[in-house]
């Protein structure tokens, strides 16, 4: 059986999102062996017309391509979308502490005012609108105290420029500060079957407080859709050619996860996929999953994950089946 689609508060904001949100990161192409813009395009729209509203992006996603190909997939459905961009990672400035580099271009972690108050115009000229919903901390400064980070941000915030406030790739200290600020609404972090490090450090904090969790890489970079073949080449600078999770000996013990989940999935009419990311909602502290897709058909199945509940039953057999086949991968 078929349900509405899951929504929750980001929150104390307000603001109700789709719990199922797509993430924009491989749109980009950046880390990803590039991208089928027209495709990318496409499958943002798929998603707002399955029924998501919620769509994350970030300017270091392609260097700004990423915020500018949702801009123009949302042009003229800006009431249906709660956008989640970010700042923090500038390479206009060399201000801050260098992070990496893309694309020839030097990017450093730098969240003082004047950094935060360029990159916001610069994200709401590429999305094409005149407010962000949720305005996160892409990665952590250590060379500006949070008070002018914070501060920075409340004024956005009382300029009408973004309504909620947002962190990622958080430390529990990053987090213990932002919660004492009391102006926190969500933070973002890695969290999947294989990475579930934040249960035991962050959410903690972030369930007594209502403070939304948004999950990313919540299929692991597509490692636990069990379709990454032992073959597949990843191309370009595709992150996944490099690591060691996509060894062939680790996409078999997916596929073998994926076989295992098979029947389950047939009961619910599901994929493995949208079973994983159905248990991902389901999980104490999580309250958004995000997923990637480079194109509509990848749109709209994670779409209808948020349409799936899973009985006491069906987490038990999804959770001997993570610990019969996924505890190996590291």
């Amino acid at each position: 059986m078929l349900h509405d689609v899951l929504t929750r508060e980001i929150g104390h904001s307000r603001i109700m999102a789709s719990a199922v949100g797509l993430g924009t990161w491989a749109i980009g192409g950046w880390m990803w062996g590039g991208t089928d813009e027209a495709a990318s395009v496409r499958a943002i729209e798929a998603s707002i017309d399955a029924g998501i509203s919620l769509i994350d992006t970030a300017p270091a996603y392609g260097l700004g391509r990423s915020e500018e190909l949702v801009g123009q997939a949302i042009s003229g459905k800006r009431d249906k979308v709660v956008i989640a961009t970010k700042c923090g990672l500038n390479w206009h400035s060399g201000k801050g502490n260098h992070f990496f580099e893309e694309a020839g271009m030097p990017v450093h972690r730098y969240l003082g005012a004047d950094g935060i108050a360029y990159e916001v115009e610069q994200s709401l000229k590429r999305l094409g609108t005149d407010y962000i919903d949720l305005y996160i901390t892409h990665w952590q400064d250590p060379t500006t105290p949070l008070a002018e980070t914070v501060d920075a941000l409340l004024r956005l915030k009382q300029q009408g420029k973004i309504r909620a406030i947002g962190a990622s790739n958080a430390s529990p200290e990053n987090l213990t500060a932002y919660l004492a600020t009391g102006q926190l609404d969500a933070i973002q972090e890695r969290y999947s079957m294989l990475d579930r490090g934040i249960a035991q450090t962050l959410l903690p904090q972030t369930m007594p407080s209502d403070v939304a969790t948004l999950s990313y890489s919540s299929l692991a970079l597509g490692l636990l859709t069990g379709k990454v073949s032992a073959t597949r080449v990843f191309e370009g600078d595709d992150q996944r050619a490099a690591d060691p999770r996509f060894s062939p000996e680790n996409r078999q013990h997916a596929a073998d996860f994926a076989s295992a989940l098979a029947p389950l999935a047939d009961q619910h009419g599901a994929s493995v996929a949208q079973l994983v990311i159905a248990w991902t909602l389901q999980q104490p502290g999580i309250t958004f999953a995000l997923c990637g897709a480079r194109d509509p058909e990848q749109a709209r199945d994670n779409a209808r994950a948020a349409r799936i509940r899973l009985g006491p039953s069906d987490l038990a057999q999804i959770e001997a089946a993570r610990v019969t086949h996924l505890a190996a991968i590291p």
